[in-house]
């Protein structure tokens, strides 16, 4: 298999959100970043626009990426109560550029969600893009991640990142698991660190694999709405000298 370039990010900060299935005003968040959030992640750098939808759709379709927890969140899933009383009169700002009021009489109640988070938590995600004859260069992401165009947020705006997302030059490496290996950026006692890598990136059995599961985190861009699932495993990373001996 051989060797390709994969662009090394460090996805660290106070509180870290990867996304879910919302339910009503419940916002959870998963253990790893979707293949959405990383191609909204990626094109706001370059400073791309929502009506871009040709251009995210295009780039969601290249992402190939594994990715490992460096430092677990201490305290666990951090859930965030908003609470917000909206007024008869009282308008809000909606990504539609148009803003939004309440509807119906039921103005003594407070809007009320949650959402949850990753607090204090540092995962490694190793990239690269399958080939195409158009659409952004690894190095073009890389020269984006070093100087964004907008303000960069890790899943949702409340997370800004604690220092620049992009980890030294590009690493050499024939799968997203062997990359991921060669960033064991803090020793710990078991040398074992949770993980996730599409299929055919890494293991697909043995000790090294929990599960091998159908992940729905594809984004069809036109629509807004997520629609697509892609095959990944779940397991733990195991560093390349412990492999090797």
């Amino acid at each position: 298999m051989p060797d390709h370039d994969w662009l090394i990010v460090r996805l660290e900060a106070p509180l870290l959100a990867f996304g879910g299935a919302a339910i009503d005003h419940m916002g959870i968040t998963r253990d790893f970043p979707a293949a959405s959030m990383l191609t909204g992640l990626l094109a706001n750098a370059m400073g791309w626009r929502r009506t871009d939808w040709q251009a995210h759709q295009a780039l969601q379709d290249r992402l190939i990426f594994g990715v490992s927890w460096e430092r677990e969140d201490k305290y666990g899933v951090l859930t965030d109560t908003q609470n917000v009383k909206l007024d008869k009169n009282d308008k809000g700002w909606t990504t539609w550029g148009e803003p939004e009021g309440r509807d119906g009489n039921s103005y003594d109640g407070p809007h009320r969600r949650f959402r949850d988070y990753h607090a204090d938590a540092s995962l490694i995600l190793a990239l690269r893009l399958a080939d195409a004859e158009d659409g952004p260069s690894l190095e073009t992401l890389a020269a984006a991640l070093d100087r964004p165009v907008r303000p960069l947020f890790i899943g949702r705006k409340p997370c800004l990142p604690s220092a620049p997302l992009r980890q030294k030059n590009f690493v050499q490496a024939a799968t997203a698991y062997a990359a991921l290996q060669k960033f064991f950026w803090q020793e710990d006692a078991s040398d074992r660190r949770r993980a996730l890598w599409p299929l055919g990136e890494g293991p697909s059995e043995g000790a090294a694999v929990h599960r091998i599961v159908n992940l729905a985190d594809i984004r069809n861009w036109r629509s807004g709405l997520h629609g697509g699932t892609r095959t990944v495993v779940e397991g733990i990373l195991v560093p390349e000298a412990k492999v090797a001996a």
